[in-house]
């Protein structure tokens, strides 16, 4: 039976600033308004502006291969969180040999097979969570597909808000269906940090810091973020 008092305060301590961190991440991210928008948010200024511009397209096919595209990259990660997670479930098994190595590592503790047990069921829980997010992101970029296709096309004679508004319709679904996938993959990220557990508490946090870290880079102070700011003001002039 699987009791949490078998943890240490450290160990509670540390659990809890690994998940205060990932949702505090995934609400900075969402809700960064004015200069400090994060990558995403500039990237899904993009996707609505690709929508647009499949009102003034005869031929549809750039548009649904980008999104074939799109569908694809999801349904490879959605099927490699499936593979972690049946990974995941084999370390269940082999407890007593994995317990023996991460005490041996540096900075590792001695963990119990009760607590083992319960980390292993708790990356489980990341990894499903992942292959959630992904199956449903891939389901929104089908959608997708199908209201590229419900676009009127040019000269079939539909007024131009209507094409518009299925246009952003459009446009609204890949939006939707990024958020989804960009939670699987920052899933992906905070698993890495989570197998730091395994080793010791202090390790945890210090992994779970370097991951918002990196993530937090790529989000408000990589290069790809400063142009595509700069091209918006370019085109904003």
């Amino acid at each position: 039976m699987w009791d949490i008092r078998a943890f240490s305060p450290l160990d509670l301590t540390a659990l809890v600033f690994f998940v205060a961190a990932w949702v505090g991440y995934s609400l900075a991210v969402q809700r960064r308004r004015g200069d400090r928008l994060s990558l995403s948010q500039i990237m899904n200024r993009q996707r609505r502006n690709w929508a647009v511009q499949m009102i003034a397209r005869d031929n549809r096919v750039v548009d649904t291969t980008i999104n074939a595209s799109l569908q694809n990259g999801t349904a490879f990660f959605a099927s490699t969180s499936l593979i972690a997670l049946g990974s995941v479930l084999t370390l269940s098994r082999s407890g007593d040999d994995v317990l023996n190595l991460f005490s041996a590592l540096p900075f590792g503790s001695a963990t119990t097979r009760a607590t083992w047990e319960i980390k292993v069921a708790g990356l489980a829980v990341v990894f499903v969570y992942a292959f959630f997010k992904f199956a449903w992101a891939y389901r929104l970029f089908n959608y997708g597909a199908i209201l590229i296709g419900a676009v009127p096309p040019k000269g079939s004679g539909a007024p131009e808000d209507v094409m518009r508004r299925a246009a952003e319709r459009a446009g609204a679904m890949n939006v939707a269906a990024g958020s989804h996938f960009a939670k699987g993959q920052r899933a992906f990220l905070f698993a890495l940090a989570y197998l730091g557990w395994f080793v010791s508490a202090p390790v945890l946090m210090l992994a779970t810091g370097g991951v918002v870290w990196v993530m937090w880079r790529r989000q408000f102070a990589s290069p790809i973020r400063e142009a595509l700011l700069a091209e918006e003001d370019h085109h904003g002039q």
